[in-house]
């Protein structure tokens, strides 16, 4: 769809080659390579540049055509978009710029890896500012404007086993979707093996969805509850008067799923909603199902540790269903903040090596999300199967990434220095490394005449002034001319030809 794009485009795009698997590969091994140098804000013709910029990016392509491949990236047909758009019977359908993309890739996550027992959902947030029809505002994102996608990921390694774009009502004039949460966590959940533990925020916990996830899934839930849901007794909302660090719990009767159901009669979960209060007058509602918090089956609590032996002068209750011992936090809660950060470990891992780049078009956001994400999905499998890669060192994900990057870009990278006919140096009297010993650091002379000088001094080189250049400029270099060691730009030098640099002796550099 890219090479359609380009070749669509009239006046022709400057610097464009046809992409193959080659060019492609390479081009998001550039992106890849730019997040793990921390180059996201950085202007192109700085990751290009001769002097401050990374060979590797000069050697992998031009900087026309990766500005081309940016330009014309595309993930569909335009102009059979708008047939696409009211196909599948999901009315308007406003992922179809990059729907055939991101469903075949949403298809391989789950394929790679098997969560561990505790699973998280939790929504997250792609930055994006421009034009796009399902942008949403969260204010308590650090973006606050972007593509909101719903995420279900292990809770330990954080990797990303499913994933779903919001795009906002079907309809704008109908009416909102109803128990939007609980079909979604439904969604994340398909293909889990039961007996998996579901942790998530406020927004989804509910009895509904324990019951669903329960009936339906074999799954358990653990997540905390908004103070305005139905199923939260009386007896819970009063804090008035309890002591900070009091636990009171009750359990809910189970409900026989099968009237207008899909349960076929099962009997529901045995559920335990508990209110800790952690500050003075305020306090916080979880709900579970998880087996291990059923020791008790009455609503009756005790008094808890905190409150002394006396039960006549306190409200503080607890019991084994998961209140405090000890004087510290309960069991449930403890369990939830092990398990509820998840998907905010994924944002900050993913936002560390980000290549995402300034762009205009929301697929093209989408997609460096999507190279991120996918990125460090590697780096979880690799880390999977070699669990002594790089033993006690701490930057194993920045390594990783940067070979993987590497890795994508070194066929396009062989593939022009065989064009260029043997991968020497290049054109005229380019140097593959600069700044290093003093014999790697000409610029008068091919890289023929590098071979054969010998160095006159072994210790690096360090940037200073251009001797040619005025100083108002104040232009800083590491290369040295070859006959007087004088500091000069890439701008001042003199290039030349194989032959003429043998036969010729370059000018000495002038006077500063």
């Amino acid at each position: 769809m890219t090479n359609l794009e380009a070749d669509r485009r009239r006046p022709a795009i400057d610097g464009w080659k046809p992409m193959g698997r080659v060019e492609f590969r390479a081009y998001v091994g550039l992106l890849v390579l730019a997040g793990v140098y921390r180059s996201r804000g950085e202007a192109c013709e700085s990751l290009w540049d001769a002097e401050s910029g990374r060979s590797v990016f000069r050697a992998a392509m031009p900087l026309k055509t990766f500005r081309a491949y940016s330009s014309a990236l595309r993930f569909d047909d335009r102009q059979a978009r708008r047939a696409r758009r009211g196909e599948g019977g999901r009315g308007h359908d406003k992922l179809a710029p990059i729907r055939a993309v991101w469903d075949e890739w949403c298809a391989r996550l789950p394929a790679m890896y098997r969560p561990g027992p505790e699973v998280t959902v939790d929504e997250r947030l792609v930055p994006f500012r421009g034009r796009c029809p399902f942008r949403q505002y969260m204010p308590s994102k650090p973006a606050r404007y972007g593509i909101k996608l719903w995420v279900a990921c292990d809770a330990r390694s954080s990797y990303a086993w499913k994933m779903q774009v919001y795009t906002g009502k079907p309809d704008k004039r109908g009416p909102p979707e109803k128990h939007l949460a609980a079909r979604v966590v439904v969604d994340l959940t398909e293909g889990l093996p039961p007996g998996r533990n579901v942790t998530c925020d406020n927004f989804f916990t509910s009895r509904e969805l324990a019951d669903r996830l329960f009936c339906e899934r074999g799954h358990t839930v653990l997540g905390t509850l908004r103070s305005n849901r139905p199923e939260i007794p009386r007896e819970l909302h009063c804090v008035k008067g309890r002591a900070v660090g009091s636990v009171e719990s009750y359990s809910l009767a189970p409900r026989h799923e099968g009237r207008g159901g899909g349960g076929g009669g099962r009997r529901g979960p045995d559920m335990i909603i508990l209110s800790y209060v952690a500050k003075k007058n305020k306090n916080v509602l979880l709900l579970t199902t998880a087996p291990r918090y059923h020791r008790r089956s009455g609503p009756e609590p005790r008094p808890s540790r905190r409150s002394g032996n006396s039960k006549s002068n306190s409200k503080s209750k607890s019991n084994s269903n998961g209140g405090s011992s000890g004087g510290g936090k309960p069991p449930l809660v403890l369990h939830y903040n092990r398990t509820k950060g998840g998907i905010d470990n994924l944002d900050k891992v993913v936002s560390t090596y980000s290549c995402r780049r300034k762009t205009c078009r929301w697929p093209v956001a989408l997609f460096h999300n999507m190279v991120d994400v996918a990125a460090y999905n590697a780096f979880v499998l690799w880390r999977e199967i070699h669990p002594d890669w790089m033993a006690g060192k701490l930057n194993k994900r920045r390594l990783f990434l940067e070979r993987l990057g590497k890795a994508l870009a070194r066929p396009m990278i062989e593939d022009r220095a065989l064009a260029r006919g043997g991968g020497g140096g290049g054109r005229g009297g380019r140097v593959a490394a600069r700044g290093t010993t003093a014999a790697a650091t000409t610029t008068t002379a091919t890289e023929a005449d590098d071979a054969d000088a010998t160095p006159r001094d072994s210790s690096p080189v360090k940037r200073r002034r251009c001797r040619v250049c005025p100083r108002s400029k104040d232009v800083k270099t590491k290369i040295l001319c070859r006959e007087c060691r004088a500091h000069v730009c890439i701008n001042c030098a003199v290039t030349y030809c194989p032959n003429c640099a043998a036969s010729k002796t370059p000018p000495p550099s002038p006077p500063s």
